[in-house]
C-alpha cells in the first residue's frame, strides 16, 4: 500500500465538532490529498467521529484507506465491537483494523493474544473480508511489543513518536527497528505529545508547545522506514498548518537530530510518563 504522509486522526474533530463541520472539514482533507483517516467508537474517546465519518465516506469509501480500533480483550466481544464500528462508519469492511492501545492495564496480553482473544479475532475477521490488515497500536509499555513482534503476524504498528517521548518509551529504538525488518508498516502518533489542557502558548489538544510543531512533524517523518504520521485536527487552521508541513517536509538533518534531542530530554524531564506505564 502507498500512502500520503499526512493521515487524519479524527478523536479531537469528533469530540469538539457537530456532523456538518466535521464533514466539511474531512472533505477538505481529502481534496488535498489525505485518504488515511484513523478512527474509533465513542468509548475509546473519539466522540462521534465513526457516525460523522459515514456521512463522509458514502461518495468516497474505495478512496479511502478506513482504519478503525478495537479496544477490547477479549475475541468475541472484540468481534462484536469490529462489527458495531463498521455499522456506524456505513461501510461493510475496514482496510486496517488495530488491536489498540496494547500497552492499557485491561490489554493483558495473556488474554488479548490467547486463543481466545482479539488478536485471534482480528485475524478470524480478515479471513472473512471484514479488515484487510491487523496491526497493533500503543503508547507505552514497548516491551509488549517486541514480545508480539517475536510470536505473531502484524501488518502494522502505530506507536507515539515524538522528540520527547523518544527519552521515555523510545519505540523508535526498542520496536521499530525490529518491525521494519519484518516489513511491517510503520505509523506514527501522538506526534505533538498528545492531548494536553488549554493554555496560552499551546494547542488545547497538544501537549508540545506550538513552537515545536513544525520539528516535530520533520522528526516523526525522518524515522526509518516510517510511513505516516497521523494527526487529530479539528480546525481549517489545523489542517493548513499540517499541510504545508506535509507539502514541504524535509528529513531533519544530524545536527538539528541532536539539537532535539537535547530539547527532548529537558520536555520529558516535565513529561515524565504521561502515557502510560513504561513497563
Amino acid at each position: 500500500m502507498t500512502l500520503p504522509i499526512l493521515g487524519f486522526g479524527t478523536a479531537t474533530a469528533g469530540r469538539r465538532l457537530n456532523t456538518r463541520d466535521a464533514v466539511r472539514l474531512y472533505e477538505t482533507a481529502f481534496h488535498a490529498g489525505i485518504t488515511y483517516f484513523d478512527t474509533a467508537p465513542e468509548f475509546a474517546g473519539y466522540g462521534q467521529a465513526q457516525v460523522q465519518l459515514s456521512h463522509f465516506l458514502r461518495q468516497v469509501r474505495s478512496q479511502v484507506f478506513l482504519v478503525t480500533k478495537c479496544y477490547e480483550p477479549d475475541g468475541e466481544r472484540a468481534l462484536q465491537l469490529l462489527e458495531q464500528n463498521l455499522k456506524e462508519l456505513g461501510t461493510t469492511y475496514a482496510d486496517l483494523v488495530f488491536v489498540h492501545s496494547v500497552g492499557a492495564d485491561r490489554m493483558d496480553p495473556k488474554i488479548v493474544f490467547s486463543k481466545y482473544g482479539t488478536y485471534a479475532a482480528l485475524m478470524k475477521a480478515k479471513s472473512l473480508g471484514l479488515t484487510r490488515f491487523v496491526g497493533l497500536s500503543g503508547h507505552s509499555r514497548p516491551a509488549r511489543f517486541v514480545q508480539a513482534l517475536r510470536h505473531f503476524e502484524i501488518d502494522v504498528l502505530l506507536n507515539a513518536v515524538n522528540f520527547v517521548d523518544r527519552h521515555t518509551y523510545n519505540f523508535e529504538e526498542q520496536v521499530w527497528p525490529a518491525a521494519a525488518r519484518q516489513n511491517i508498516g510503520l505509523i506514527a502518533m501522538k506526534v505533538y505529545g498528545g492531548a494536553q489542557h488549554q493554555s496560552p502558548d499551546r494547542l488545547s489538544h497538544s501537549q508540545m508547545p506550538v513552537d515545536y510543531h513544525d520539528v516535530a512533524f520533520r522528526y516523526a517523518l525522518s524515522q526509518p522506514q516510517v510511513c505516516c504520521a497521523t494527526i487529530g485536527m479539528a480546525t481549517s487552521r489545523e489542517l493548513d498548518q499540517n499541510l504545508n508541513r506535509a507539502r514541504r517536509f524535509q528529513p531533519l538533518s544530524m545536527v538539528e537530530g541532536q539539537r532535539l534531542h537535547d530539547a527532548g530530554a529537558l520536555l520529558a524531564r516535565q513529561w515524565t510518563d504521561h502515557l502510560g506505564p513504561v513497563s
